[in-house]
Order: structure tokens, then sequence, then C-alpha cells
């Protein structure tokens, strides 16, 4: 399994497990995480949902590897629910989720923060969405969800500039809420996510749902925009130099 779950004081932990890739997403681990975020909002013993990752990252972002063969190869079988059905899911998510960025997180493990209520973040980790890096559009609502949390100026930078951001500067961006030591960041996580979860599920429920409503169409729509550029822009000229590139270093060991 790529997804670990655990269950303590109504708190549902789900740590990313694919150690050896960084966790980087692939479409397993998309379907995964996609089913087990569905089988807690159903669950009525789950107050909270906790995400973390294995090893020394949060999440290295898509797994570049399988998006080119994605690209290259006509046979290739796509996921249950895929990306976009994990961010589907995300928006319609009804109970606290909050995130602990244990290390690195690239791309989808930067701009899922944006769905985030609450986030967490080892001194020592770093973010970076390398959109422009690798020739392609933003995803997971990141064009709407990151100006409106961050500002302007700081979503323009973290969205334009492929550059990696330290926890003190998402901090100070307004990205994370708490830096840790990396030692205590699961315990300061847990132990704000059993502070919500002793609070009733209902009105857990009830607060997010009146945060969150008046942006939900707003999130759609950015997502459709995204996905629109987005198949544009895959496959073309600058993203195909980026992934031959990865391959490349991939490949000599780089």
């Amino acid at each position: 399994m790529t997804l670990e779950i655990h269950d303590a004081n109504r708190v549902r932990t789900l740590t990313l497990n694919r150690p050896e890739a960084l966790n980087a997403f692939n479409e397993a681990l998309y379907d995964e995480l996609t089913n087990a975020l569905r089988a807690a909002a159903d669950d009525p013993e789950v107050a909270v949902v906790l995400l973390t990752g294995a090893g020394r990252a949060f999440s290295a972002g898509n797994d570049l590897v399988e998006m080119q063969t994605r690209i290259t190869n006509p046979d290739f079988t796509p996921g249950e629910h895929g990306f976009y059905g994990m961010i589907e899911t995300l928006t319609a998510f009804d109970k606290p989720l909050i995130c602990a960025v244990n290390g690195v997180g690239v791309g989808i493990g930067t701009t899922i923060l944006g769905f985030a209520d609450l986030a967490f973040m080892s001194a020592t980790a770093r973010l970076k969405c390398p959109f422009t890096s690798l020739g392609v559009a933003p995803e997971a609502a990141s064009s709407y969800l990151m100006p409106r949390l961050l500002g302007r100026q700081n979503a323009a930078w973290l969205l334009m500039s492929s550059e990696w951001v330290s926890a003190a500067e998402a901090r100070e961006m307004g990205l994370v809420w708490k830096v840790c030591e990396p030692d205590d960041l699961l315990t300061e996580a847990r132990r704000h996510a059993e502070i919500l979860a002793t609070k009733p599920i209902s009105s857990l429920q009830a607060v997010k749902q009146t945060m969150v409503a008046p942006l939900r169409d707003a999130i759609v729509a950015a997502t459709e925009r995204e996905k629109a550029l987005f198949v544009e822009l895959v496959g073309a000229a600058a993203n195909a130099d980026a992934l031959a590139a990865f391959a490349d270093r991939k490949g000599s060991g780089a």
C-alpha cells in the first residue's frame, strides 16, 4: 500500500508512503488518497483528517516518470480517480483537514495546502511549485486559492518562479500556520487535531461548510481553467524538453 491509515482519538492520519519516490503521486496513490478521504468523510467515528508523508519528503508532486509514460505511451491505463478525482474530493471534503509537511513538498505537495484548514511545517522542510520549469500550467485550483491565501504577489512568486520556499518564508506568506522543529511536527499537529476532534462533528462540518461554500464554484472554475491550459501545454516543446531532461538526470543517477 502506498498510503498508511491510522486512527486514534477520532483523528485519522493518512501517511503518503512511497518514500523511495519521495512520496510522488502516481495513479495508484491518487486513487488511494481519494478513496481514503471519501471513507473518512463518511465515517461517523472520524472527526479530523491529518495528512503527512513517510521518510524525508511530504510529497515530490506528480511522478514525472509516470507522467512521461502517460504522454508517450498510447496504451497507458489511468487510475480510477486520478489527479482530478482527488482534487474534486478535496474540494468537497467537509471535515477539518490538517497537513503536516514533514519534508520537501513539490507541485501538488505544495498546492494541496490550499485545501488545508490548518498546515504545520517542519523547520527543515522546503516547498516549490515547479510549473514554469516544467513548461506547464498551475494545478489544484492554486491559481485561485494561492492569491486568496497568500496575496497576489506572494502567490505570483510561488507559482511563477519555480524557486524553493523555506519554512520561515512559507509561514510569513501565510502558506502554513505553524513551523515546528522536525521532531515536534507530528506531536504538535496531532495535538491540535485532537483538540478539534473533541468537538461535535456536525459543528465542525457547519463551520467548514460556511467557510468553504462561497468558494467552491470558484475552485471548480479555476480547476477547469487550469486543466484546459495544462492539456494545451503538456507534451508541447517546453514540457517535452523538461521531462526529457528529468529522465536523463534520473537515468544518469544525477
